[in-house]
């Protein structure tokens, strides 16, 4: 970030006379503070932008010219770390070593003041050599994310209300949750319900003595990890522990380098990124051995093992016992291990294997049935629909007559809507309190209604180069939930907004009652209890 400024007359005196007494307010991030919490006047605190005190001081700092008008720009650098494959030099070290040169990357991005002149624009581009379209014009203010620290000064009303994590109808009054998924799949809805079951499920696995073996993919932790130091626990119990760490994971990589040196330490068997392959997938297989042999338990999830997003981002997790289930996921970490080249499964989805493959033969037998004047139908929800050979096969469904509904968070390339295209799509997203962050597949199947829960997005990247798995749902009452799920937000008439072809998005509104799907969803779990 850097910050160009432009003083503004008359105030900078003003300015200067209240900073001797500040207080500056630390971001969670520990970056820099980006805000300043001026003495109170009377009730009420004077806050402003470290970018403003320096805006406002700037013939301060240059005490020998003539402040002129400055602006404000944000330089973006290439976050990918480009690994050559040399064979003397592993992965990790090659990251550790790449890792130092991030803030030195080529620029990527250039963001800025829409006031700023062209011509100085257009200077600091051939400067920097970056291209036409690389320019994003912006506000005043950049780093808006910032925002997330600025002072309350006591007024909570003025913020969500604090809401503690439902309690679970099954896990909570469980006295083993192993036992419990023994009998049956469960289903967390974080940050509904809390991400603590999962922590309870690797706790609970760590010290029982006839556990023998735990596996677990990290793509993203919390810098304190629960999840890691159950982890660390089992080891020192005895069992057999093996972590596979995703160390290319974009923003994530010192973490997860630390992570794999403290599991290294402590015996686990740690193992790194593949070349050119991300490990993306979110699961974990616990083998345990009962009176009739090794039984195995499974947790798939669309969201990362990590707390502190568990918080504020939603995110559906399977724990199952299920043999179809886990004997695919002993596969994947087989393949993950080096152990065979290729998983052989028959459940799951599982890229850059048969998730590409499989999801096409379900869109492609939705049009089949619509053709015939079957029923048919397609539900999707992602975070990303952006995969240019998926998308024509969503289009040759709808010219079939398959209805389809999309949620869809963030990047859409899909256009609905469009005659003789796409008209039976529709397209939404929904942007609230917590960030929506599930993938989820439906396909109405014959009536017999395939639902699968994934961590991948419909991106290139997600379905061609990385591991990714999805989970069908085979639990009645799971789809039955999950169901439910999707038709209150398919109903959202308060925060769901259509994503048009011109790249508006006006909200959906409705005569009905009013519909604010995360808080229907809340309360129909709550219902469950």
């Amino acid at each position: 970030m850097y910050l160009a400024v432009e003083l503004w007359e008359g105030d900078a005196e003003a300015i200067q006379s209240w900073t001797p007494s500040y207080q500056a307010l630390e971001v969670p991030s520990g970056d820099v503070p980006r805000f300043l919490v001026l003495p109170s006047r009377g009730e009420h605190h004077e806050v402003m932008f470290l970018d403003d005190l320096i805006r406002y001081n700037m013939d301060e700092l240059f005490p020998d010219h003539e402040v002129g008008r400055t602006y404000a720009f944000k330089l973006t650098r290439d976050a990918e770390l480009y690994v050559e494959d040399e064979f003397e030099v592993g992965l990790v070290d090659a990251i550790r070593q790449s890792l130092g040169k991030r803030d030195t990357g080529l620029p990527s991005r250039f963001l800025c003041d829409m006031q700023t002149p062209y011509v100085l624009v257009h200077r600091l581009q051939h400067e920097l050599g970056l291209e036409e379209e690389d320019l994003v014009l912006g506000g005043r203010y950049h780093n808006l994310s910032d925002l997330m620290g600025f002072p309350r000064f006591g007024r909570d009303d003025l913020s969500y209300p604090k809401r503690p994590p439902l309690p679970h109808p099954a896990l909570d009054s469980a006295e083993s949750v192993l036992d419990l998924v023994r009998g049956g799949d469960q289903v967390i809805y974080t940050p509904y319900q809390s991400f603590a079951h999962f922590v309870r499920f690797l706790n609970e696995a760590a010290e029982d003595p006839n556990v023998e073996a735990m596996s677990l993919t990290v793509y993203r932790v919390a810098n304190d990890s629960d999840v890691l130091t159950a982890l660390l626990k089992a080891a020192k119990n005895g069992k057999k522990v093996t972590v596979f760490v995703e160390v290319q994971a974009r923003f994530d990589q010192q973490t997860n380098l630390k992570w794999g040196t403290r599991l290294e330490e402590a015996d686990v068997k740690t193992l790194y990124s593949i070349r050119g392959l991300k490990v993306h997938a979110k699961i974990c297989l616990i083998a345990r051995r009962e009176e009739d042999g090794v039984r195995r338990y499974g947790y798939v999830g669309t969201g990362n093992f990590n707390e502190k997003t568990a918080g504020i981002y939603t995110d559906h997790g399977i724990f199952t016992a299920d043999e179809r289930i886990t004997a695919d996921l002993d596969q994947v970490f087989q393949f993950l291990a080096g152990e065979i080249e290729e998983p052989e499964i028959h459940h799951l989805l599982v890229a850059p294997f048969t998730l590409r493959s499989g999801f096409n033969a379900l869109i492609e037998a939705e049009g089949a049935a619509a053709a015939e004047g079957k029923a048919s139908g397609i539900t999707l929800k992602m975070n990303a629909l952006e995969d240019a050979q998926i998308i024509p096969l969503l289009y040759d469904a709808s010219v079939a007559g398959v209805p389809i509904d999309i949620i869809v968070r963030g990047i859409c390339r899909l256009v609905q809507g469009v005659p003789g295209q796409s008209e039976t799509i529709r397209v939404r997203s929904i942007v609230d309190r917590y960030l929506e962050h599930p993938r989820m597949y439906m396909f109405h199947a014959g009536g017999e209604e395939r639902l699968y829960l994934a961590s991948a997005d419909w991106m290139k990247r997600n379905l061609s180069s990385r591991v990714e798995v999805a989970v069908p749902v085979y639990d009645p009452e799971v789809k039955r939930q999950l169901r439910a799920l999707i038709d209150i937000q398919m109903s959202d008439n308060q925060k769901a907004r259509s994503v048009q072809a011109d790249g508006s998005n006006p909200y959906l509104r409705d005569d009905g009652a009013p519909v604010r799907s995360q808080e229907a969803f809340r309360a129909y779990l709550a219902g469950l209890t």
